[in-house]
């Protein structure tokens, strides 16, 4: 059995501290998700650095806000968009929605459907979900509110495919790691993986835009 032509990508954030783009790049990296924000604190500090650098690098970018479920859905998103406006990167912007939080789950998925709508209107791109399937199951258990929107899981684990939340039959994205290793980075950094081959992933890239407009049309 052939093994399946992935697209390799990293995800990033200030815990990485400054980053050689040029050797990430070099290394095979085609693609990172880039740390935004937090919540309401504000933009992760080595955000606009990572930023401008894997652009001109050429690594393939999205932005990433991690969801505070318990504070103001809109200000977060309004604050990402701020953040954003300029340049969404090549890629969807993503919901990091690992946590509840002091909110219930019902508190926190309606408080996620919003911020999705949200920046989906802004940037005209359907956005990407980021969870992990224990926390989807133990703690959400939501099989239908977000399968429409693409999943990019965590899952660390041996098996040739991760474990999905319930209501996704697929994922897009898999972080199969926390502990790579990549040449420009100093200290362990999420591994990622894009369910298909660089011409599969423009064509995703495409067809998310398109789903976007005509949602909004």
């Amino acid at each position: 059995m052939v093994e399946r032509d992935y697209v390799s990508g990293i995800d990033v954030s200030h815990y990485q501290g400054r980053i050689d783009w040029p050797k990430v790049a070099e290394s095979g990296v085609r693609f990172a998700f880039i740390k935004a924000m937090d919540g309401l604190v504000g933009v992760d500090g080595m955000f606009g650095t990572n930023w401008n650098a894997a652009r001109v690098a050429k690594v393939e970018r999205g932005a990433y806000h991690f969801f505070r479920a318990e504070q103001d859905a809109e200000q977060q998103a309004k604050l990402f968009i701020s953040r954003l406006s300029d340049d969404w990167g090549e890629l969807p912007p993503v919901l990091d929605f690992e946590m509840l939080g002091k909110a219930t789950a019902e508190q926190a998925l309606k408080a996620a459907e919003h911020w999705m709508q949200l920046v989906e209107e802004a940037s005209g791109r359907r956005p990407i979900l980021y969870t992990c399937s224990s926390f989807w199951r133990a703690q959400v258990n939501d099989s239908h509110s977000f399968s429409t929107y693409p999943l990019w899981i965590a899952n660390y684990t041996t098996l040739v495919q991760p474990m999905l939340p319930s209501g996704w039959k697929q994922w897009t994205f898999w972080q199969h790691s926390e502990q790579g290793r990549v040449p420009g980075i100093n200290g362990p950094v999420d591994l990622d993986r894009f369910c298909g081959n660089a011409m599969e992933l423009e064509a995703w890239r495409q067809r998310i835009s398109i789903m976007s407009a005509t949602a909004g049309s």
